[in-house]
């Protein structure tokens, strides 16, 4: 998989991906589907731990594995052979970028640390992505996506609104690994303004981000409410902290999302309702009255929408530019036709499989378009090939996978 065989604005920049799990290889698919040569160096003799997070499998391979780490170059090393630790040390050296994910300290233990590193290549970007960061009182601790939900505030304001009566009702999480996700796009966006300060003057730089942080990042609203009042707010099902009616309502036939966020779209809602009256009840006369009367306007506004189905209010809402959508399952979105017309599901060649069905490049680039040209490796694929790039001879690489310093599985 040669730098030729690449598109996108970041062709030619070399990123050696040291990460497990999700947030880092988060970061690696990113930095990979626009364009840049990411090498997965898994520790053997186990790997990335992703490889055993299954089922589903297809055909044995798993399948979190192949949608975290496709478009990438792979390569198997042992940390605990000095032959092994020193390829790897020369390969990150031969590298624009580094992205390690293990908790602070361990890169250090392997003499791979950023005050080391930088003493040999002042010009790497060295990228850490960790549960907290590397400073603070829990530096040291292990995190995890659902740690991270937990103490950033998300699960306090995830899930049903709260009823009536006493009990409180359990912290949901957020469906999908949220911190993990945002961690790894974060990471992707520091190392990106990393690059630009290293063309603008030749030096590089260590990039820290966390899930915790991650976290943080998606209660900007939750925030600025508990910073203006010192109240902290709970959860709201679907519905918004700040703009009502801005939530889910059921049809005849499923779910529909109303974002009728200003006057103008609230109008055009009752109008399009046939409750007018809504409009001239005082409690509702404005978006404060919405949210202060909240629980009595969705009381009210819920029977209008079990008149028709899902399609049909959705035929209704595009005429008048009112912004909504249906709810969909994961297999409805995969069907849907936006999600096709904007490449959102592709197929890609893997090398033992074949065709396999995996997630496009959410963004687009009009003159350099990036996308996904190849499939996860198996373990140790590209091991020969990337060491030979950094000087090795075949004879030292066939010597070192005999003597379990590294995989080679594929010439």
């Amino acid at each position: 998989m040669a730098q030729t065989d690449r598109s996108g604005p970041l062709v030619g920049l070399k990123v050696v991906e040291i990460t497990h799990i999700m947030a880092g290889p988060t970061c690696g698919l990113m930095l990979a589907d626009m364009g840049a040569d990411v090498i997965k160096v898994e520790r053997l003799p186990r790997g990335d731990d992703t490889r055993r997070t299954i089922p589903p499998t297809i055909d044995g391979e798993s399948a979190a594995f192949m949608m975290m780490n496709r478009n990438k170059r792979g390569v198997a090393i042992n940390f605990r052979s000095q032959a092994g630790l020193a390829a790897l040390r020369k390969l990150i050296l031969s590298a624009d970028v580094l992205v390690e994910n293990f908790r602070v300290g361990a890169m250090e233990h392997y003499g791979l640390g950023y005050e080391v590193l930088r003493q040999e290549k002042p010009e790497l970007i060295y990228c850490s992505l960790s549960g907290f960061g590397r400073t603070g009182p829990y530096a040291e601790r292990g995190g995890f996506d659902l740690i991270a939900q937990g103490m950033s505030g998300l699960m306090s304001i995830t899930g049903d609104m709260p009823t009536d009566d006493a009990q409180e009702p359990p912290p949901v999480k957020v469906g999908a690994p949220m911190t993990d996700i945002t961690a790894g796009i974060l990471a992707a966006m520091g190392i990106l303004a990393a690059y630009v300060h290293r063309l603008k003057t030749g030096e590089g730089q260590m990039v820290d981000t966390s899930l915790f942080e991650a976290g943080i990042t998606h209660t900007y609203w939750q925030s600025a409410i508990c910073l203006a009042t010192g109240v902290s707010p709970g959860p709201l099902g679907s519905a918004h902290p700040l703009m009502a009616p801005y939530q889910a309502f059921q049809t005849q036939d499923g779910w529909i999302n109303i974002g009728a966020a200003n006057q103008a779209n609230w109008e055009k809602l009752i109008t399009a309702l046939g409750a007018q009256e809504l409009g001239a009840d005082p409690r509702f006369v404005d978006n404060a009255g919405r949210l202060t009367n909240l629980p009595l306007l969705v009381a009210l506004l819920t029977p209008y929408f079990h008149h028709k189905t899902t399609a049909q209010w959705m035929a209704t809402f595009d005429a008048i530019g009112l912004p909504a959508g249906p709810v969909l399952s994961i297999a409805e979105m995969h069907a849907d036709p936006q999600t096709q017309a904007r490449d959102m599901v592709v197929e890609v060649e893997h090398s033992r499989l074949g065709p396999v069905k995996t997630l496009g490049l959410p963004v687009k680039f009009s003159d350099t378009p990036g996308g996904v040209q190849h499939g996860a490796p198996i373990m140790g694929q590209h091991t020969r090939e990337v060491l030979r790039e950094i000087g090795y001879a075949d004879g030292e690489i066939d010597a070192m996978a005999g003597s379990g310093d590294i995989q080679a599985t594929a010439g």
